[in-house]
């Protein structure tokens, strides 16, 4: 700010090495691999950058570049402007940097505006999280025939997506799941590559699908350690989808009855999906797997993102799922006990009484179905409020309007994936569901709720199918003729 004060709002570490662009490459927040000391230098070689760029308040991202081997730091970018990174670490803090930046430049300082999550507090604050963030960008190399697949300099990516949990491995799977190319999460679903060579071809010229062919390696049985040679990617993050391969083995000796619970909860901890698990135990459907995990009562508990972990009350609304156990307290005679009597953590969204419309998001841009749907989306959530509803919103794309925390009256940042909406569904009970405005994402959604007598607002879902079915529609032409 305009007294000189400097606060580091949010660590982001790439998963891939130098070499692929920033926009291309997954990241993830806080920073995993570093040394504490290795980051402390970093914080404060950034703070000196930013005290050295002349009479400047507002917001700044500096990118630096780190030899794993000695820890070695070279700085390589500094942007003192907001940037797609920090628009990310805005979605991923719930600090809302632009917002902030805009008062410094007008001359307001740090201790003079108010913490928008907290209320309480002021925006001279550095926010910690208790969760990690995953993002992972979205090609559309498709609608490109011949173009040139492999990542490099130049940024190849047209959306992205971000995804919250308390673990890198269950925000990661979460993140496969939020993509929509057809994946339930990352492997287990029937689309894993089996050719070796073509496995590590891809390995040695990465492309969009890099992560999947890591854990198809892996499964494959080829060594961890001639993957990080062939990538340069970090061991840490190779060890998190050696852990997924690993568990998937094991599942493997069961059947759907005979999981044992801790097992299952694991599972469901590291961010399996419903679908995922029915696959690797084989003749067993995803719905299956959901009632099962039902009676054992493994539920998703929902916790909100407030900047502070926890140590303040926080105002907004803005939450993400995860699998947790209820925290364990030592009662006066030494025995230890659930501190609420539940076998589930605590669920830190509060259901209202209020009548409640869901609206679903368009999830990541990609070419066809980009920002003109989360407009709608936003209008939506508007219109929803001005009717007297509580305003819900899914989505998992932090370049939209319709993710920032004081939009609705409440949003989950969630894969607009059956098993993650079906879930706030049962907890929210809302009155319907808006699919309408969410592009193809938020329709292909319709069937589902169709079958599951979920309400959906407006058109009917055998409406929309005869308008999208071009057979149904074809024959509905001849009927009117």
């Amino acid at each position: 700010d305009g007294n000189d004060n400097v606060i580091i709002i949010c660590s982001i570490e790439n998963f891939d090495p130098m070499g692929i662009h920033t926009g291309d490459s997954i990241t993830v927040a806080p920073a995993m691999t570093l040394s504490d000391r290795c980051y402390q230098e970093m914080r404060n070689q950034a703070i000196k950058m930013m005290r050295a760029i002349g009479n400047f308040a507002g917001g700044c991202n500096v990118q630096f570049s780190v030899n794993p081997d000695n820890d070695d730091i070279i700085a390589i970018e500094i942007n003192p402007r907001v940037s797609r990174s920090s628009a990310l670490a805005s979605k991923a803090t719930g600090y809302p940097i632009a917002k902030i930046a805009a008062k410094l430049a007008i001359g307001y300082n740090l201790d003079e505006i108010e913490n928008q999550i907290t209320k309480t507090t002021s925006a001279y604050f550095e926010p910690t999280l208790d969760y990690v963030i995953v993002k992972v960008p979205r090609w559309n190399f498709d609608k490109f025939k011949g173009a040139n697949l492999e990542l490099g300099l130049q940024m190849k990516s047209v959306g992205e997506v971000m995804a919250i949990g308390r673990s890198f491995i269950e925000a990661l799977q979460k993140a496969c799941q939020s993509l929509e190319i057809g994946r339930a999460g990352l492997g287990a679903d029937g689309r894993q590559k089996r050719n070796i060579e073509e496995i590590m071809h891809g390995l040695e010229h990465p492309s969009w699908n890099r992560l999947f062919l890591i854990k198809d390696a892996m499964s494959m049985g080829v060594p961890l350690e001639s993957i990080r040679k062939v990538t340069k990617i970090d061991k840490w993050f190779l060890n998190q989808i050696q852990e997924l391969v690993a568990l998937e083995t094991e599942l493997k000796r069961y059947s759907l009855n005979n999981i044992p619970k801790d097992f299952f909860f694991n599972l469901k901890q590291k961010g399996f999906s419903d679908i995922q698990i029915a696959y690797v135990l084989t003749n067993v459907t995803e719905d299956d797997v959901y009632n099962r995990r039902k009676e054992l009562g493994i539920r998703r508990v929902y916790k909100m993102v407030d900047t502070c972990a926890a140590e303040f009350a926080a105002q907004t609304p803005y939450f993400y799922s995860t699998f947790e156990e209820a925290p364990i307290q030592i009662s006066l005679v030494g025995k230890e006990v659930l501190s609420d009597g539940d076998e589930l953590g605590t669920n830190e969204s509060i259901v209202s009484d209020r009548k409640k419309v869901i609206v679903l998001g368009s999830g990541p841009n990609r070419i066809g179905q980009g920002i003109e749907f989360d407009y709608s989306c936003v209008h939506g959530l508007l219109a929803a409020k001005e009717s007297g509803f509580e305003a819900i919103m899914i989505n998992c794309n932090p370049e939209t309007v319709s993710t920032d925390f004081n939009m609705a009256d409440k949003l989950y940042f969630e894969p607009v994936f059956w098993e993650h909406v079906r879930e706030i569904i049962e907890l929210e009970n809302p009155v319907g569901v808006i699919v309408q405005l969410g592009g193809q994402t938020a329709l292909k959604m319709a069937e589902k709720l169709h079958e599951n007598n979920i309400k959906i607002i407006g058109t009917a879902y055998n409406d929309m199918d005869v308008a999208e079915d071009r057979g149904r529609f074809s024959d509905l032409l001849k009927e009117l003729d």
